[in-house]
């Protein structure tokens, strides 16, 4: 399929062929669905921790005696069933990450690429190269175009003056090609694309 190439001035500088192996797949939700739950699942802390019953401070001398009170058998009072006992098959501190095959996970970039693609958000820049970081040009710029919530995809370097002048942007990202991921491009409205990053990302997907 063939894409319109913007400059960030908002000029045309001719057109790019979008392979329809990485841009023109069917989109499955599915697939969508495993790769961000596989991505937000690697990012968890995992550090959430309860006391068991042997890690309570406190006495562990017998609350009453064992017969004559009409009451049930006792220890301790840093059993799970008394308030300010242990907690009972609590959660420790674990790692919540799990496996995924690669070729899901690259059919969930693809998908992901895809779906901008037909929805008509998929913009392709030129280059994303600035003079001088200032941020009221960028915004300037990035209005012209009509991006106002977009993740912005570099080739392999990111050029220093556009990431700090887009950076106090709210609802503006950059990556590099290397860093586009399926949670990132579903989780902003746009895609802006420079042409180095789609060779880049044909190259990796195909």
């Amino acid at each position: 399929m063939k894409c319109q190439v913007t400059t960030l001035d908002n000029e045309p500088r001719g057109e790019i062929e979008l392979s329809d192996s990485v841009f023109g797949v069917q989109v499955r939700q599915d697939i969508l669905a495993r790769v961000v739950k596989w991505q937000l699942a690697k990012r968890r802390a995992g550090t959430h921790d309860t006391k068991t019953r042997s890690e309570i401070v406190g006495s562990t001398t017998k609350i009453y005696r064992q017969k004559g009170t009409g009451r049930a058998r006792h220890g301790a009072r840093k059993a799970p069933i008394f308030r300010g006992g242990g907690i009972a098959h609590g959660p420790h501190p674990r790692s919540h990450a799990h496996d995924l095959p690669k070729k899901v996970r690259r059919l969930g970039l693809k998908s992901a690429l895809s779906a901008k693609a037909a929805e008509g958000k998929l913009i392709v820049l030129d280059a994303a190269a600035l003079d001088t970081p200032r941020t009221r040009e960028a915004q300037k710029k990035l209005d012209a175009l009509g991006v106002n919530d977009a993740l912005v995809v570099a080739g392999g370097e990111l050029d220093p003056n556009f990431s700090l002048a887009v950076r106090n942007i709210v609802g503006i990202d950059v990556l590099p090609q290397i860093g586009a991921n399926v949670h990132d491009i579903l989780r902003h409205d746009q895609l802006v694309l420079t042409k180095d990053a789609v060779e880049a990302l044909e190259a990796r997907l195909t």
